[in-house]
């Protein structure tokens, strides 16, 4: 399994490969990986199918570029008319992070960069984090007139300091999640891929069939149904772009005030 998924073929996009067990699903919509409605829906298709074949046991989500993901497009957003593009990132997003969540083998994160808005929703989704040295992970909604994925920060950072990011949108070196062991390791950028591709080998070694139960226990077993809890985040984000705030805090950032 090789190649684009979705979209028109062109090479940026969501990319796919698998080898020796292991799939690698790769994050490029260049300048800083925002990615468009069809970008999350690509995004959830690759991860599901992944998971779904029966010769991957592991999966990388990766990006290329300076960031892991700075979130949805807000461009896009802004120059669509009506709601399409309101309703589709919102939607996109959750069958994103469901598929990280729910895929049906260990999704190790691989975060170089920024790791802002939905790439905390994707990284807060997946297994185990492995992250390059510059890499940072924030949510800026509050600035941008949204809320969400709150629910997936809660699982790499502790509370309080959970809340004193949404509020101030600020955010966290790699390494303070390092000491929180939501991070497993954190090495030099040139290293990210060839280390969470030996934690990926590494599991890969393991039975399939103990694998994928041990992911299915694991998700059973998880205090706070994740889904859910990001569904109620999203009504209130609903609540916001229906006075009008949403769009005010998005135009803002688009013409960069």
């Amino acid at each position: 399994m090789t190649g684009p998924v979705g979209g028109n073929g062109a090479a940026m996009g969501i990319g796919l490969h698998s080898s020796d067990g292991v799939a690698e699903v790769i994050i490029d919509f260049p300048p800083v990986n925002a990615l468009p409605v069809q970008g999350w829906l690509d995004l959830a298709e690759a991860v599901t199918g992944a998971g779904k074949d029966p010769g991957v046991r592991a999966v990388v989500l990766a990006a290329e570029g300076r960031g892991f993901c700075a979130g949805v497009d807000i461009k896009e957003m802004q120059r669509t008319p009506g709601h399409d593009a309101l309703i589709g990132a919102s939607r996109g997003c959750f069958a994103a992070f469901a598929a990280v969540y729910e895929c049906e083998v260990p999704v190790i994160a691989a975060v170089q960069g920024f790791c802002l808005g939905g790439g905390v929703g994707l990284a807060g989704s997946a297994d185990i984090v492995i992250a390059a040295q510059d890499a940072t992970f924030g949510l800026p909604e509050v600035d941008r007139g949204a809320l969400g994925a709150a629910t997936h920060l809660a699982r790499l950072v502790p509370q309080q300091l959970m809340r004193a990011m949404v509020y101030t949108c600020d955010p966290v070196p790699a390494r303070d999640l390092l000491k929180f062991g939501t991070v497993l390791d954190v090495v030099p950028g040139e290293q990210l891929r060839e280390r969470a591709h030996a934690l990926a080998q590494k599991i890969a070694a393991k039975n399939p069939q103990i694998l994928r139960l041990a992911k299915q226990s694991l998700n059973g077993i998880d205090p706070v149904d994740i889904r859910r809890s990001y569904r109620y985040e999203q009504g209130f984000t609903f609540e916001l772009n229906l006075t009008g705030i949403s769009d005010d805090a998005r135009q803002a950032f688009v013409d960069g005030r």
